[in-house]
């Protein structure tokens, strides 16, 4: 007879060991748990690049604006100097025109005189012109605008600087749209051309092409002028900022002002250098005030 002693430490066989399970199937909770961790810290991941790349656009862009506001305010006390400046220079300037008058009057046939008279008006009228700059850059107007054909101000201008053109053989060539209309305040626009031209006329003193196009672009209308010159020797954006000039006798302010013309009208201005050679400037007008006009 067995004892029962014995039976308490008899080893159990196969079929009475009932061992846990170790494997994990795919669909055991663990497994689902581990996949969802993963899946979510992709998203943060994601999430994360995401917000540091619109961190950085934001700086980049925060940078712009600091910079923009800084050209701003700098312009605002250049403007204010360049206005006291210009009509204290023009209060002077009245008294002498008067007097070069009687001058001219008393010289008679006296050659001589009448020659230094005439060097005088010369530099009397570079003074002159720089003054109509201060004051042109210096105006804070708001444009008067109106409807009207861009190609008939465009030969209007160029008509008026034909003795010159001439006398450089300068060759103008037009790419107009002859029914092409903006609305626009015409004698800033006439300003803005013709500093434009005055420009690209400068940069030829030898002779050369000069060319104006302009085309409907759908959200407005551009205007350019290009020329046959050397081309932009600086930065483009350098080239708008006031009293920048590469020239011995120039004020700086031809292109501050064509700028300055171009924001009052909501556009901007663009320069380039031509991949044949020499400069190409371009305005924009941006078509919503013609849009709310009608």
């Amino acid at each position: 007879m067995s004892d029962p002693n014995i039976l308490a430490f008899r080893s159990p066989d196969a079929a009475d060991t009932v061992a846990p399970s170790t494997s994990l199937g795919p669909g055991s909770d663990l497994q689902v748990v581990l996949a969802a961790w993963h899946e979510a810290t992709n998203r943060l991941q994601q999430t994360h690049e995401a917000l540091r790349n619109e961190v950085s656009r934001l700086t980049d862009e925060l940078e712009v604006k600091n910079r923009e506001l800084a050209r701003q305010n700098r312009l605002a006390d250049l403007g204010q100097m360049a206005s006291h400046v210009a009509h204290e220079v023009r209060n002077g300037l009245a008294p002498l025109t008067l007097y070069l008058s009687l001058l001219h009057r008393k010289a008679g046939e006296n050659a001589e005189i009448r020659s230094l008279l005439e060097k005088i008006d010369v530099c009397f009228t570079g003074v002159q012109s720089t003054v109509s700059d201060l004051l042109s850059f210096t105006s804070d107007r708001d444009p008067t605008c109106r409807s009207f054909a861009i190609a008939d101000l465009i030969t209007e201008v160029c008509e008026s600087l034909g003795p010159q053109l001439s006398a450089q053989r300068i060759r103008a060539d037009y790419s107009l749209c002859t029914d092409l209309s903006v609305y626009a305040d015409r004698d800033m626009l006439r300003r803005a051309l013709l500093n434009l031209l005055l420009n690209a006329v400068d940069a030829m003193p030898t002779g050369g092409t000069l060319w104006l196009a302009t085309c409907d672009t759908g959200d407005g209308v551009d205007l350019e002028v290009a020329d046959s010159g050397p081309g932009i020797e600086s930065e483009p954006a350098k080239i708008f900022e006031p009293f920048f000039t590469t020239k011995s006798d120039g004020t700086g302010l031809g292109l501050a002002i064509v700028q300055r013309i171009a924001d009052a009208h909501g556009g901007e201005v663009t320069a380039a250098n031509c991949s044949v050679g020499g400069a190409a400037f371009t305005i924009h007008l941006p078509s919503r005030p013609l849009e709310a006009a009608a």
